[in-house]
């Protein structure tokens, strides 16, 4: 079974940055492809950043294109999300989902295993 832990979360002004890491156990990481979505509230959850099995290939929500960058470090078992030039409308809690097939893939339902949430908070 496959465990993820979201932590990096908080309250920040606009324009401000914050890095949300996922910490993965239990499985085979450098296999699968990661995700970071996110959810606010009275809304669906959506994709913000996927990155596959080896880095290679990356995508990005258009809203977010230019602002955050999706990496991960395969001998930590680990993936970031580096969050730059925040905005109000970025708030929202902020799950790492992960693939267990290894192609990156923009589609909640796609993703196996779920992280339980990161909030983060962007005051204008």
């Amino acid at each position: 079974q496959v465990q993820l832990v979201e932590s990096g979360g908080g309250l920040v002004q606009a324009g401000g940055s914050l890095r949300l890491s996922c910490a993965a156990s239990g499985g085979t990481f450098s296999r699968y492809a990661m995700g970071w979505f996110r959810q606010a509230p009275g809304k669906e959850r959506e994709f913000v950043a996927v990155i596959s099995w080896s880095g290679r290939r990356t995508d990005y929500t258009d809203s977010v294109k230019g602002r955050f960058t999706i990496s991960r470090d395969n001998a930590k078992n680990t993936v970031y999300l580096q969050m730059h030039s925040l905005k109000p409308e970025d708030t929202a809690v902020y799950y790492c989902a992960a693939r267990t097939v290894g192609v990156a893939s923009t589609l909640t339902y796609e993703y196996d295993y779920w992280g339980q949430g990161t909030q983060v908070t962007v005051s204008s």
